[in-house]
């Protein structure tokens, strides 16, 4: 059995096994979509009931459609953002099947925490943009109503303006909580270290308030709840980049050695 073998790497494979297998993860991964996407179509009202809480919970208590075909396709993106979020996990799979046979045994210990974080990270990033931030920004741009100089202004959101706007909060924040992911990551690879993320804060603090600005609405409460997230976890980073390179050399310490062989 060959080094390569005993240790969890694949051999080489030609380009066109590579292609059929990639073929076939694709595949997989689609018609996980696809049956997702047929559960979530059927159920694709009460979904969007759920989506559309926060803003009955802010008082509104109407929503239109201003085109024929509108609230059929709004139903159409529901079920397809349900049915990604459902397949998610067999997506995940289906590409670490993919990678996982050319990885060393030590390179799939360390990529496979980071996998299965990668769900719980983005879940929670969502949990926090559906719960907190999004009826936070409601809150205040429902406020504009009233008279506005002897005119009643009054807020009539459309279906589909008011699904892009919660799908926008949910995803934002939910890729914005795989900061640590991505960090730890490029820190494995070598490209950054611990001590560069350090001195880049000030430059990453300006930069989250700047993600805010764009992936929120203009107000400063809703900018300021998804920047203070961003900063905080960039320093979890840098602690959890901290602690796994101290297990990382407290191991190779712990590591037996072999003694030479005399000649």
């Amino acid at each position: 059995m060959s080094a390569d073998a005993e240790d969890g790497a694949g051999g080489k494979m030609p380009l066109l096994d590579h292609l059929i297998e990639l073929r076939s993860r694709m595949l997989k991964s689609l018609f996980a979509i696809a049956i997702a996407f047929g559960v979530c179509f059927y159920f694709a009202e009460d979904i969007f009931r759920v989506l559309v809480r926060p803003l009955v919970d802010a008082g509104q208590g109407k929503i239109i459609y201003t085109q024929l075909f509108e609230a059929f396709f709004v139903q159409i993106k529901v079920a397809l953002f349900a049915a990604m979020m459902i397949a998610f996990p067999v997506i995940a799979n289906q590409l670490w099947k993919f990678v996982a046979p050319g990885l060393y045994r030590q390179e799939k210990r360390a990529l496979l925490p980071f996998l299965l974080a990668t769900p719980l990270l983005f879940a929670a990033g969502a949990c926090l943009a559906y719960f907190v931030t999004v009826p936070v920004a409601l809150k205040f741009l429902l406020g504009f109503q009233g008279d506005l100089g002897g005119i009643q202004q009054e807020a009539l959101p459309s279906v589909a303006n008011y699904l892009s706007f919660i799908m926008q909060f949910i995803m934002a924040f939910g890729i914005a909580f795989l900061l640590p992911i991505l960090l730890m990551l490029i820190e494995r690879a070598g490209i950054v270290t611990r001590e560069q993320l350090i001195s880049a804060r000030r430059y990453m603090i300006v930069a989250a308030f700047a993600i805010a600005a764009v992936a929120t609405p203009p107000d400063i409460l809703s900018q300021f709840l998804l920047a203070v997230p961003l900063i905080l976890l960039y320093e979890l980073s840098i602690f959890a980049i901290w602690f796994t390179r101290r297990r990382r050399k407290t191991g190779a310490e712990a590591a037996p050695v072999e003694p030479l062989e005399e000649a």
